[in-house]
């Protein structure tokens, strides 16, 4: 059930996220949109009550209780991008809004634009694990939470790997293609001249 309940919530997000734009451009109701949008968080608010009262029931942790707090930690980490992402390109589509802005590609930009990602990763990693380990608190018991604590190494090792974006782009950053301009200037080169 909570394996089915993950899933309603991660297109309840999508649903949510859709019914706000949809209120903000295509009705010209922003208030509404708004309204809707705030109601994006909520679904992780859902899904971690629906977890608590799994374990406090008397059910063992295993897989689905640890994805549900490492699902809580990103939705909440990356949930403003992505709300802000998905914005750009409805503004863009259905309102007259200027082009999506998208990454950067080379030079400094990308690199602490990888390393921003990268704090997200670990503000989640943050989140997913503290939930882990406060669900481990209210349960106390060893037994029935030894999946959960698996779960914080399993977040260590994903924040591990994404650690590897950040270092290569600070170590070899990406130079623009020959005969490509760059697309924004370095601020900081300006200043130097």
């Amino acid at each position: 059930m909570l394996l089915a309940l993950i899933a309603a919530c991660e297109i309840g997000f999508w649903l949510v996220l859709g019914a706000g734009l949809s209120a903000r451009y295509l009705l010209r109701r922003p208030r509404l949109g708004a309204a809707l949008l705030v109601c994006v968080p909520l679904l992780d608010v859902v899904l971690l009550t629906a977890t608590v009262i799994d374990l406090r029931g008397g059910a063992t942790a295993n897989f689905t209780h640890g994805l549900s707090a490492a699902y809580l930690g990103y939705s909440v980490a990356f949930g403003r991008s992505m709300v802000r992402w998905a914005d750009e390109r409805f503004a863009h589509r259905f309102a007259g809004g200027p082009p999506p802005k998208g990454k950067p590609e080379h030079g400094r930009a990308r690199t602490r634009y990888e390393w921003r990602e990268f704090g997200k990763a670990a503000l989640a990693t943050a989140i997913g694990c503290g939930v882990l380990l406060a669900m481990i608190v209210v349960v106390d018991d060893p037994d029935r939470t030894q999946a959960l604590l698996g779960w914080t190494a399993r977040l260590g090792m994903v924040l591990a790997i994404w650690s590897i974006w950040p270092i290569s782009h600070t170590l070899w950053p990406a130079k623009p293609k020959a005969g490509q301009a760059t697309a924004e200037p370095d601020p900081e080169a300006a200043a130097r001249r």
